[in-house]
């Protein structure tokens, strides 16, 4: 068999797994010289280079590739039906050829040091903390819904428009990064996605291009979910990967901004998903919680489940089922389920800084 070019970009899709899998063993050598090292000169220079267009050039180049790509197949149909090695080692050329793109330009913070070693968290906690702090969260989301509202029955509407909204996340990580300055943000680059109808139907508030390092918000969520979001996206592109970390992240950032509508919006978000963490093991627990609640509270958590209620389809468990493949395949063994892992720092978190 003649060995061409396009057979030899597939075929070292399997050595770039094994050396991609190998680097991985090695965290501290990612953090130094991927992390803090060729990463930040790479996404600066995409910052810098898509930053400034006002919508998001990896989603013209995304929904490009998909129409040429449906075209190729629509016009050689006849020619891939009778050439079907040829067209498998074409699809596996450009896997191989995205594997490495996706690599170099970001995949390789999967395999960095948690940041639980930066902030020297510890990522445990017993069922005790657990309740402690959700009845801290509740006290805290209560207290400055009224303070905004003045009336525990209203829920609160968040005044700004979305790029209100991300100049204010900017201003939030410029204080948060004089703290921790290995959160520090330079040459901003978040949008609104293009496709923000179609990731409220697979259910995705927003996610980061690798190839282009926006980081793209779903401009259809409620200005209630919206700041942390948009912050969570940021620490995508300042280097951290896995989704418990930018939860964080993306916390910390939005509940230390000096404005009370996102102090609001990062405790209520932090209250989820320890209330969702308690459900797992006491169920009559959480409703007992859930009184708690001013019903103002209750009122802003009801608008982000008529959202996801109003876009629920029969395709979005098979977007949620590549999406778990995909971060089980890339370092994050819990899948998914790794958003809820936020738990753990924010508790370990808290017991050093005040709430």
């Amino acid at each position: 068999m003649k060995l061409t070019l396009n057979r030899s970009i597939a075929i070292s899709l399997i050595p770039q797994i094994i050396i991609v899998k190998w680097l991985g063993s090695y965290p501290e050598f990612i953090e130094k010289y991927y992390s803090n090292g060729i990463y930040p000169i790479i996404s600066t220079f995409f910052r810098s280079l898509f930053g400034w267009v006002s919508f998001s050039i990896g989603d013209i180049v995304y929904f490009s590739l998909i129409i040429l790509g449906l075209g190729y197949l629509f016009i050689n149909a006849k020619y891939i039906k009778n050439n079907l090695k040829v067209f498998f080692t074409n699809c596996i050329m450009v896997l191989s050829i995205a594997y490495f793109t996706f690599h170099i330009l970001w995949g390789f913070n999967y395999y960095r040091e948690p940041i639980s070693d930066k902030f020297k968290l510890k990522e445990e906690y017993s069922q005790e903390e657990l309740l402690l702090f959700t009845k801290k969260l509740i006290q805290k989301t209560n207290a400055t819904q009224l303070e905004i509202t003045k009336d525990t029955s209203l829920a609160v509407v968040i005044p700004y428009t979305k790029n209100d909204i991300f100049s204010k996340t900017l201003k939030g990580y410029e204080k948060l990064q004089k703290k921790h300055p290995f959160l520090s943000y330079q040459k901003p680059s978040i949008k609104t996605s293009l496709f923000s109808t179609g990731l409220s139907y697979m259910g995705y508030g927003g996610y980061l291009n690798p190839f282009t390092n926006e980081a793209q918000v779903n401009g259809r969520l409620p200005n209630f979910r919206f700041p942390v979001v948009a912050a969570h996206e940021i620490g995508h592109q300042i280097g951290y990967s896995a989704e418990n970390e930018t939860n964080f992240i993306g916390y910390l950032v939005t509940v230390r901004n000096s404005d009370i509508y996102f102090k609001y919006s990062a405790y209520a978000y932090a209250l989820g998903y320890c209330l969702n963490d308690i459900n797992k093991k006491d169920p009559e627990l959480v409703k007992q919680l859930l009184e708690q609640l001013n019903t103002g509270v209750r009122n802003n958590y009801k608008e982000m489940s008529v959202f996801w209620k109003a876009h629920e389809n029969p395709l979005e468990p098979i977007f949620k089922s590549v999406f778990n493949s995909f971060l089980k395949a890339n370092n994050q063994t819990k899948g998914i389920q790794s958003y809820n892992a936020v738990v753990s720092l924010l508790i370990s978190y808290h017991k050093n800084n005040r709430l």
